[in-house]
């Protein structure tokens, strides 16, 4: 989730604004340059909004500073106007706001960031220049840089947008103060992004390892994309996906870190007030808004987009219990889920319980055959040390280690999802004609043909069980020798399992109830075809 919030100084509260001021005032809280030459730190306030005050340094920078309060109940996003005139070369912002202390179990403020060009801030980004949620305090753009998070280019004249997003707000309000630079000058010439291939030399059709949810600097993560692309080497990892919270800016950031042993796929952290979802292998450069709750029934047309730009809608941590975190918008138009993210917690067998249910609906023959499923998938959620990028990964059946590939493959199930490199499955259901379905495959067969289900385990570590589950539940429970290396056959009928998935387990610590993920496949479907076995 995009948590990462840094202590602020508090501010002096400036006079109070009802929400509807707020609303209404939007453009007279803005800066204005055309008086800059006679602008002083002692200005009186504006309006009643807020109140402005600056410096200039003549042809060089102007600095002004906008105060004002958001109100409990202020609006998810609130855009504060400056107008920028010609010659800059350079747009910094930096902030602060209020952190009064509040009653236990209340919400205390905090205060997400971001900025508009001149393009505009209607829905679909296309005047987005970056976002840095509550992740830094400060950040600027210029043509031939930018701060992690925010999008290089020129600084043209007109009227920019810096986004204020109040997270949680505390009941007397949350006052802030945002300081504007523009610096005068001559523009460098804007970089040429250089951005992954979309292949990497593989090993032909295998299975390959990856992590498709990863944080960086370039959004609250601590690790800069060098040392993810390290760690995800040192997880044995062959491909990862970029997915910072509602910004691109990192799909430019891996020149030289790809390479014949690493595949870097590009895509976004969508996050918005009613859940996050992953886009994954989106092509490079291509944004996509967050700025809608499930209310505004705006998430089909984002999740076309994902789709439109050749990537999977995968929402994430779909029962995380922080605050925006889990799901509302249904799995109408997901493509797979995040039903394991970074160490095993309740949330994630809440999320596991949800999707099996979702499979066993999914078996329901209606005349048109067996209906849509969703893929899990698991990811790290990597932010900072101690995180384990890979841990845990999607291990994916696919033809070659290039993006569209691995996506075929996470879309069409072949996968499982382990703790480390060092445990590997191998599943599968064959019948007694010997006809074969793996992870994934579906297997047609008589009802009452009989169906031999094998499961091989290598790696995991002492104390494991596995569970081979079924449309009616847990149907067998095995436990693992010492070695972390074993073998497991059942026989069943397509009449008595619709499907067949496999866990593997640690040993339960607390009583009662299942231990912590080591690994998980996907289903193996047992359709039952008419007739009898004869």
């Amino acid at each position: 989730m995009n948590g990462d919030r840094a202590p602020r100084t508090p501010n002096p509260l400036p006079p109070a604004t009802t929400r509807r001021g707020l609303l209404t005032g939007a453009a007279a809280t803005g800066l204005t340059w055309a008086t800059a030459s006679t602008a002083h730190a002692d200005d009186p306030p504006e309006n009643g909004a807020g109140t402005g005050a600056g410096t200039d340094v003549p042809h060089r920078a102007r600095t002004r500073t906008l105060r004002g309060t958001l109100p409990a109940g202020s609006p998810d996003y609130v855009y504060l106007p400056v107008d920028v005139p010609s010659g800059v070369a350079e747009f910094a912002v930096s902030y602060t706001y209020g952190r009064p202390p509040v009653p236990p179990g209340v919400q205390g403020n905090a205060l997400d960031i971001g900025l508009f060009d001149e393009r505009g801030t209607a829905l679909g980004g296309r005047g987005f220049r970056g976002w840095s949620g509550g992740a830094r305090t400060s950040f600027l753009v210029r043509a031939d840089a930018a701060t992690p998070g925010y999008l290089p280019g020129p600084v043209r004249p007109g009227t920019w947008h810096i986004a204020l997003a109040p997270y949680t707000v505390a009941p007397e309000g949350l006052p802030y103060e945002v300081t504007v630079t523009l610096r005068f000058g001559e523009s460098a010439p804007a970089p040429v992004p250089v951005h992954p291939p979309e292949r990497a030399k593989g090993r032909g059709r295998a299975w390959y390892r990856g992590d498709c949810h990863l944080h960086s600097t370039h959004s609250d993560g601590r690790r800069t994309p060098a040392e993810v692309a390290a760690a995800a080497r040192a997880a044995g990892l062959d491909f990862i996906n970029s997915s910072e919270h509602n910004t691109t800016s990192a799909h430019a950031a891996w020149e030289g870190l790809w390479g014949d042993d690493l595949l870097i796929l590009t895509g976004e952290e969508i996050t918005t007030r009613n859940g996050h979802v992953l886009a994954v292998g989106t092509d490079p450069g291509v944004f996509i808004d967050w700025r809608y709750r499930a209310r505004d029934q705006r998430f089909g047309r984002y999740a076309r987009r994902v789709r439109g730009a050749g990537g999977l809608v995968v929402p994430a941590h779909p029962h995380a219990t922080c605050i925006g975190c889990s799901w509302k918008f249904g799995f109408a138009e997901a493509d797979a889920v995040e039903v394991w993210n970074g160490p095993w917690t309740p949330d994630d067998e809440v999320a596991l319980a949800e999707w099996d249910n979702a499979l066993a609906a999914s078996v329901r023959d209606t005349g048109g055959g067996p209906g849509r499923w969703l893929p899990a998938m698991g990811n790290s959620d990597a932010h900072r040390e101690p995180d384990r990028v890979g841990h845990p990964q999607t291990v994916v059946l696919a033809d070659a280690l290039s993006r569209r590939a691995i996506l075929a493959g996470i879309r069409a199930g072949r996968s499982y999802i382990a703790e480390s490199a060092g445990l590997a499955l191998s599943f599968g259901a064959t019948d007694g004609r010997g006809r074969h379905a793996g992870i994934g495959e579906r297997l047609r067969a008589a009802a009452d043909a009989p169906v031999a289900v094998r499961l091989e385990v290598s790696g995991a570590a002492a104390g494991c069980t596995v569970r081979l589950v079924t449309d009616q539940g847990v149907l067998l429970t095995s436990p693992l020798p010492g070695s972390g290396a074993g073998v497991v056959e059942w026989r069943t009928t397509p009449a008595h399992a619709a499907y067949v998935r496999a866990e593997v387990r640690h040993a339960p610590t607390v009583p009662g109830l299942p231990g912590a993920f080591a690994a998980l496949t996907n289903p193996v479907f047992l359709d039952a075809g008419t007739g009898t076995e004869s």
